[in-house]
């Protein structure tokens, strides 16, 4: 079936899902007149929200609690959840029978009117699209900010034109589920490539290819921006077609570098030199460091990407820097939750592999050291396994935390067996529970650090239920 006609079409959803992806897929497929079976492996008293939010459509079937082959099947097409497993036995059922699968991406891919501006990387994909939706709505319009950050691109689609700007978090499994329709953005970004997802991925090339569709399918005219500390990025940088831009936290670096050595077509993006902003050979004053309200160094290269992003779109250096000022940061992404007794709580929910909490814990000794220099983080960290090293994350955590507030999860036994024994470790059962026994270990100045380094399933029913389960517990704290 052509993906401009689901009008009287019986699609399947694979995944409705909590996030909102599946309930936009599901409201647009409504409002195209299709006829839609909504199946999700959760039972209903677990997708309360969602089903609230589909409320009153018409022309669909629910299928909660577990998945039936027949509605793979016997269907026009299978639209899955980026979750869901390629080797999935329902999606293989479809293929036998020659049933189109989809992803809510590959028909927003195909339908968008407007070029598209596509973010994606291990880290620090959701505040750099964010933060360059903030800074381009100073100067346009129409900016659309959706993908994988909680909100839907197809509940976007009918309300843009060929003149709208449209910013677009990626996942990898976003753009492994989109690359049969061969399109990469308009403008491509990549933060950097860490190890994650190894219990969904066979090993780290096979993830990092997934990374390069962002750009694999761009023209020459395209533009693709990379982060020059990343060494992965360089290298990947040989295999773009595209125009490239690079970015850095190290200017001085980026002055010298040879880059016609890694791309013919590579050029000067953002950069940091002298705690100063600059972009480009001519070393354009963009704004000041501390003009910057996020905290953290790996925040510094998001802003980064965002500016050279911007300065392509002719977005005026002012704005740029009025834009900086305002921007606060997202949900559960270090986000500063209270202070109690002098003891600041932070949720960080969303790191949730190693490398991410690692860039947390250090990010928060450097920015709030005591005054009589002694360790100060109390740290609540573990939950569900991805198949990852922690010998990193514990050497980090034995060299910056007095204490650690662990969470039961499979990971878990594994993080505990690589933190120092001269550091004390706490077990909890519940985010209440942690919470508390953090507040009961904590003085004045420390920090209580929610940076799990982990997965959150089993325990909750994603990263930002964990997340808010800590500001409620925090909150509770001053009752």
């Amino acid at each position: 079936m052509e993906l401009k006609d689901f009008k009287d079409k019986k699609i399947t959803v694979m995944g409705i899902g909590l996030h909102g992806g599946g309930v936009g897929v599901i409201k647009f497929l409504a409002e195209q007149g299709a006829k839609i079976i909504a199946t999700d492996l959760r039972q209903k008293e677990e997708l309360t929200s969602s089903l609230e939010a589909l409320a009153g459509l018409e022309n669909i079937e629910y299928v909660l609690g577990g998945h039936r082959l027949e509605d793979f099947a016997g269907v026009d097409m299978i639209i899955k959840n980026p979750g869901v497993p390629e080797d999935s036995e329902y999606l293989a059922a479809a293929r036998d029978k020659n049933i189109s699968i989809e992803s809510d991406i590959g028909i927003f891919l195909e339908l968008c009117p407007a070029p598209i501006i596509g973010i994606t990387g291990t880290k620090g994909k959701s505040t750099t699209a964010s933060l360059l939706a903030h800074i381009l709505r100073q100067h346009y319009p129409q900016v659309v900010l959706a993908g994988n950050i909680r909100s839907s691109v197809l509940a976007e689609l009918p309300e843009i034109t060929k003149d709208t700007i449209v910013v677009l978090e990626l996942s990898s499994w976003q753009l492994a589920d989109a690359q049969k329709h061969k399109k990469s953005p308009y403008v491509s970004v990549i933060t950097n490539i860490k190890q994650d997802h190894l219990n969904r991925y066979g090993n780290f090339q096979d993830y990092i290819e997934d990374k390069k569709l962002i750009f694999k399918f761009q023209k020459e005219k395209d533009y693709l921006f990379l982060n020059y500390d990343e060494e992965i990025l360089r290298d990947l940088s040989r295999e773009a077609a595209s125009r490239i831009y690079f970015y850095s936290t190290e200017g001085d670096k980026l002055i010298h570098a040879e880059l016609p050595a890694l791309n013919q077509k590579a050029r000067m993006g953002a950069y940091v030199k002298s705690k100063k902003i600059y972009y480009g050979a001519a070393q354009r004053l963009i704004s000041s460091v501390k003009d910057v309200k996020i905290i953290g160094q790996h925040n510094i290269s998001n802003v980064l990407a965002a500016i050279s992003v911007a300065d392509l779109y002719n977005v005026p250096a002012e704005k740029i820097k009025a834009a900086l000022r305002s921007f606060k940061g997202l949900e559960g992404r270090l986000q500063f939750i209270s202070k109690i007794k002098d003891v600041k709580y932070i949720n960080d929910t969303t790191a949730t592999a190693p490398d991410a909490a690692i860039a947390a814990i250090e990010t928060i000794h450097e920015e709030f050291p005591r005054k009589d220099k002694q360790k100060n983080i109390i740290l609540i960290s573990g939950g569900a396994d991805k198949k990852l090293d922690f010998d990193h994350l514990g050497k980090t955590i034995s060299e910056h935390a007095k204490a650690v507030i662990l969470l039961p999860g499979t990971a878990t036994k594994k993080l505990a067996k690589e933190i120092s024994p001269e550091i004390k470790i706490e077990l909890a059962d519940t985010m209440a529970q942690a919470v508390l026994l953090a507040s009961q270990l904590a003085e004045p100045q420390d920090i209580v650090l929610l940076a799990p380094g982990c997965a959150s399933f089993g325990l909750f029913q994603h990263e930002f239920d964990r997340g808010r389960q800590f500001n409620e517990a925090v909150l509770s704290l001053k009752s």
